[in-house]
């Protein structure tokens, strides 16, 4: 059985040589995303363990929210 990276390349190996930087670009771009997101979900994760993270009642959010912009 072939791993992803062996079928990533034969994938790129098809595309016309003009399209392969651009999808390596695309690849990359995707992979700093997910890298960016996995942290944010570890670190939101790490506050809710230490307790950092309380409880919110949207209705009431927006009812400060309201009560505080200016007439």
């Amino acid at each position: 059985m072939k791993t992803t990276t062996e079928k990533a390349a034969e994938a790129l190996e098809l595309l016309p040589e003009e399209m392969r930087e651009p999808a390596v670009a695309y690849l990359l771009e995707q992979a700093e995303r997910f890298r960016v997101l996995k942290k944010l979900v570890a670190e939101g994760m790490s506050d809710v363990e230490s307790g950092r993270v309380s409880e919110w009642d949207f209705d009431d959010f927006l009812r400060e929210a309201r009560a505080m912009r200016p007439k």
